[in-house]
């Protein structure tokens, strides 16, 4: 007998009328239906002729069957929503990568990471074969890492909180110092005729589907450190990716077009979606607007009046000038300069709120105009006297002394109005190299010139607008602080002044400084 639903053959009946005897004696015969059908082999058909996917299916006696099967369902439902709240999230994004993605690397099967630590990659930032490396190699390099990593820890562990205190190495660092000299000055000059036919005998096969082999081209200890800087970053891209804040192989810029020069980019910058996916972006070096292609930037230089920043001239000696641009006048010029920088600065997170700030662009003119060089923010109000909040020289720039004239003029400005600066944290990589440099420089040149016997760390802030504190670790390092019968000393190192005033001398009369009396400025009110 094939049971049917009650509830259509009572539709006559009044909706809040009681169960009869009958509609009882009716639901417990379906229930003994259900049972015989559970014992045998083929599944009883429901009043749609199809069979039950479930054995709610089957309960339909009751008037109420259908609403008693949404109830049902409802708390089958949250209870499996329950069991599930338990488990760890699937990252549909890192599922979607294994399946549709691959790596760009030609006669790359995608298996391994540039880590050791992943069975898979997707970039070539990971990419064992680019590398020049297999995935087992990788592996024995990410073990050997993490051995060394515990190694320093235990011994950091092992050492006192004050030990950091003391500026004389311990005789297993003098012993490390004297391993890493000794390992730096084994390494042969030059490649030798054989080594140079691999190199380029590979360079001709591969050219840029693969990196340059670095072998014999440095110390092993050099080769290793920069094998652990690439594992480094390799695993901070691979957690941005998998956090999603990055995708490879889309919205991320990979070159631009910058006046005369292409540049390839080292970070993320967050341009609008429609710019940022071409991986190709067109920037005017004058006023800084982005395009898409370079048809329109074409027309856009045809029509360009722009030369130079716009803002004041506050320095000018040659062909450097520096202009102070204000962020609340040039909103969208700031912008657009932020944007850029964040191309090539890791730790930059301001990029729209530019109106608190001003920025100091300096350029280098010739008979085309006034080309961005590098340029340095500054608070208008700063509380903690920040003399610079972020800082960039341009990639085609770098390494020919800007770096170091800009923060030159950063002190020149705090000195002028009579205040003692120090950069904000946190430094970038190459930023923190340049200022240590510059701190290194300035505290020389001030022992050259001291002639008294005793010298005054408040003193040295007053002339040179440095922060005491970046005074006594810059000591430190020189290992010039030492602390003796209760009082600290700073010695005299005549080695490291000869060394200074040597390189001087060879460097000569250079155009990379910065003139105080080309300086035509005076301090914004309110600062």
């Amino acid at each position: 007998i094939e049971p049917t639903n009650s509830s259509e053959s009572d539709g006559n009946m009044p909706k809040r009328q009681r169960l009869t005897r009958a509609s009882t004696r009716l639901s417990q015969s379906s229930q003994d239906l259900k049972r015989v059908a559970d014992h045998d082999e083929s599944p009883p058909l429901t009043p749609t002729g199809n069979a039950p996917s479930s054995e709610s299916e089957l309960d339909i006696s009751s008037p109420n069957a259908s609403h008693d099967e949404s109830q049902a369902k409802d708390q089958s439902n949250r209870d499996s929503d329950k069991d599930l709240s338990h488990r760890p999230k699937r990252r549909r994004c890192h599922e979607t990568y294994n399946f549709n993605m691959k790596c760009p690397t030609p006669g790359c099967n995608s298996l391994g990471h540039l880590t050791g630590k992943h069975e898979r990659h997707f970039a070539v930032s990971g990419c064992p074969l680019y590398h020049n490396l297999s995935a087992d190699e990788c592996k024995v390099k990410a073990t050997s890492r993490e051995k060394q990593e515990d190694d320093v820890k235990g011994q950091e562990e092992s050492t006192s909180r004050h030990a950091t205190r003391h500026q004389t190495p311990t005789s297993k660092q003098s012993r490390y110092k004297e391993q890493v000299v000794e390992m730096r000055k084994g390494r042969n000059s030059s490649l030798q005729k054989e080594q140079k036919e691999k190199h380029m005998e590979h360079r001709q096969t591969h050219s840029n589907t693969r990196e340059p082999l670095l072998e014999n081209i440095t110390s092993d200890y050099d080769l290793e450190l920069f094998r652990k800087a690439q594992a480094r970053a390799s695993e901070d891209l691979e957690k941005l990716r998998i956090q999603g804040q990055i995708t490879e192989g889309s919205n991320m810029i990979k070159t631009i077009l910058f006046g005369r020069y292409e540049l390839d980019t080292w970070y993320h910058s967050p341009y609008p979606e429609e710019y940022a996916r071409l991986g190709r972006l067109y920037v005017c070096e004058f006023c800084l607007k982005y395009m898409k292609s370079q048809t329109i930037l074409r027309r856009h230089m045809a029509k360009c009046v722009w030369k130079h920043p716009p803002g004041d001239e506050v320095y000018r000696k040659g062909t450097i000038s520096v202009f102070e641009v204000d962020g609340k006048k040039n909103k969208i010029y700031c912008q657009n300069l932020c944007l850029l920088a964040k191309l090539f600065l890791d730790h930059k997170t301001l990029y729209y709120d530019v109106e608190p700030f001003l920025f100091y662009v300096m350029t280098e003119a010739d008979n085309t105009g006034c080309h961005l060089v590098g340029y340095f923010s500054k608070e208008k109000n700063s509380f903690l006297n920040y003399n610079v909040s972020c800082i960039l020289t341009m990639p085609q720039y770098m390494r020919q002394g800007f770096g170091k004239m800009l923060i030159d003029f950063s002190y020149l400005l705090s000195k002028v109005e009579e205040k003692v600066g120090s950069p904000e944290r946190p430094l970038s990589d190459l930023g923190l190299i340049s200022y240590r440099s510059y701190w290194k420089e300035v505290l020389l040149r001030y022992m050259y010139n001291f002639q008294g016997k005793e010298i005054s760390i408040k003193e040295i802030s007053q002339e040179t607008a440095v922060n005491p504190v970046d005074i006594v670790s810059t000591l430190q390092s020189l290992q010039m602080l030492k602390y003796w019968k209760g009082k600290h000393l700073v010695l005299k190192r005549q080695d490291l002044i000869d060394e200074w005033k040597a390189k001087e001398i060879k460097r000569g009369n250079s155009n990379k400084t910065i003139d105080p009396s080309s300086l035509k400025w005076t301090p914004p009110k309110g600062t």
